[in-house]
């Protein structure tokens, strides 16, 4: 069985074969997105940030959910998304007897990509809970949409393209756990997850593929982890 309080540098479809069965509490995740994107031939900032997410373009499998399910106590799970992923995400926990809510997130200085499309200014977060599971928080963590920047502070310190704020994260943290609980995410990137977990001083496990990654998640740990103990005293 893994150890709590860890990020471990492996493929999430094998690291949630080796959960314990109902450990998890909530599971809060940012998988890889299905985008419509090609490759941008002129070298511009915007251009690149495209071209940084070719590689995630492609979503990631469902099989996913199916392997966490038994692993969690109840059903609580934050699935950040593409417009196109919206519909399959809702089928799917719809036939799980779940309730749902989308969530948005609204950027007020998107990339200018605008060849026949509108601006991509809006991300989504699929929210979807057993009943049963209650939903905690307060006025100020609780609302259903997003307003910020496109967080580029963050993604120059941590080099991952797709970031997303600590904030958001620990809205979710609060309004779905309590003190103690074990907060899961398959797909940590840079670990903003799970520092938002040691924040709100819960438990936590990340999985991460990417090495590189990784090891900016590890020391983004080890530094939350010290400032916590730091308030502490």
């Amino acid at each position: 069985m893994l150890e709590y309080n860890k990020i471990y540098n492996m493929d999430c479809m094998e690291g949630i074969k080796l959960l314990e069965d109902k450990s998890i509490d909530l599971v809060v995740m940012d998988p890889p997105y299905k985008l419509e994107l090609n490759k941008m031939k002129n070298t511009n900032s915007y251009n690149n940030y495209a071209n940084d997410l070719l590689g995630l373009k492609d979503g990631f499998d469902l099989k996913v959910l199916d392997l966490l399910i038994p692993k969690m106590k109840k059903i609580n799970m934050y699935i950040y998304c593409s417009k196109r992923q919206i519909q399959e995400l809702l089928e799917y926990f719809s036939n799980k007897k779940c309730n749902y809510e989308v969530l948005t997130w609204h950027k007020q200085n998107p990339s200018p990509l605008t060849h026949n499309i509108y601006l991509p200014d809006t991300e989504y977060i699929i929210f979807a809970r057993e009943k049963g599971v209650k939903l905690y928080g307060n006025y100020h963590t609780k609302h259903k949409y997003y307003l910020s920047g496109t967080n580029q502070v963050d993604k120059k310190k941590y080099g991952h393209p797709t970031i997303k704020p600590l904030e958001f994260i620990e809205n979710h943290i609060e309004n779905s756990s309590r003190e103690g609980d074990v907060v899961l995410d398959c797909f940590a990137g840079s670990g903003t997850t799970l520092v938002g977990a040691i924040n709100k001083k819960r438990e936590f496990i990340g999985f991460e593929i990417n090495q590189k990654y990784y090891k900016i998640a590890e020391k983004r740990i080890a530094e939350a982890i010290q400032n916590k103990k730091g308030e502490s005293k």
